[in-house]
């Protein structure tokens, strides 16, 4: 884009505190962002070209509290990154990222977490120093077990939906604040979730439908009594109707709610 167009941007952002420059095909995070190191909020560069993030520029942002980086070509981030101490929102769905900074804990205010369609391997043991942390996205990577370090997790959802786990620690029974689990076609057999999950947790929603297992079986394993399942069609089918994605994403999955915490799900806003 043209220097005039991107200045515009910049001027406009240095009163908003908002800068947001999506589709535009950038290949670099814009240095003229450094001028506005002081006072922006909100960057969104989603689905542009980036392919890195400058280590000078990037942890300087004292008051950002937002960072979209969707669909892009990150591969690394930067350890300066971890040093936005306000950041509450890190976004950075669907680019290319194998793993976390090793100082990604000191991220100490963040609240939400979105790395969907990334190429990661393990539950990055970095979000376990995260104490505020209340919602994470790990969906469309290529996890294959979550190990005894789940258990520290502070987060109140976790979504590992479409990965390729085929083990789960009974540790995750022990998270103390989690509600909605999202294990949505993985390689789970039967045998590999754990009962804790069901007889001693806290987690009021289970999403485990295309594994290894017909949900009915849930009915063999202990704590079953305490489970409600529940087919849901929360919207029409027919195309002229007015849906959306998140409808459609609705319909005709199995949940399990459970009812001895009395926790009701609120669908309208993330399943």
């Amino acid at each position: 884009m043209g220097n005039s167009a991107l200045r515009a941007h910049v001027e406009t952002a240095q009163k908003t505190g908002v800068f947001q420059l999506k589709d535009r095909g950038l290949t670099e995070f814009p240095s003229e962002l450094q001028k506005l190191t002081s006072n922006l909020r909100t960057i969104d560069l989603s689905n542009n070209k980036i392919e890195s993030l400058p280590p000078m520029i990037i942890g300087k942002f004292t008051l950002l509290k937002s960072l979209s980086l969707n669909n892009n070509k990150l591969t690394v981030l930067p350890d300066e990154l971890c040093n936005l101490k306000k950041l509450e929102m890190l976004s950075l769905n669907n680019n290319h990222l194998r793993e976390l900074p090793s100082t990604f804990g000191q991220l100490s205010a963040l609240k939400t977490l979105s790395l969907s369609g990334n190429q990661l391997r393990a539950l990055p043991p970095q979000l376990c120093s995260l104490r505020h942390l209340d919602v994470v996205d790990l969906s469309k990577n290529q996890i294959r077990s979550i190990p005894d370090t789940v258990g520290e997790l502070q987060v109140i959802e976790l979504n590992l939906n479409q990965n390729q786990i085929s083990q789960i620690s009974v540790k995750i029974s022990c998270c103390p604040r989690l509600k909605v689990l999202r294990l949505e076609e993985n390689c789970l057999e039967l045998s590999m979730l754990p009962q804790s999950i069901l007889s001693d947790s806290q987690i009021c929603l289970l999403a485990v439908e295309g594994n290894l297992f017909e949900i009915k079986k849930l009915r063999e394993l202990e704590g079953y009594d305490k489970v409600c399942i529940s087919v849901l069609h929360l919207c029409p089918r027919d195309e002229d109707s007015e849906v959306t994605p998140m409808n459609v994403y609705l319909q005709d999955i199995c949940i399990i709610l459970f009812t001895s915490t009395g926790f009701i799900p609120q669908f309208g806003g993330g399943f």
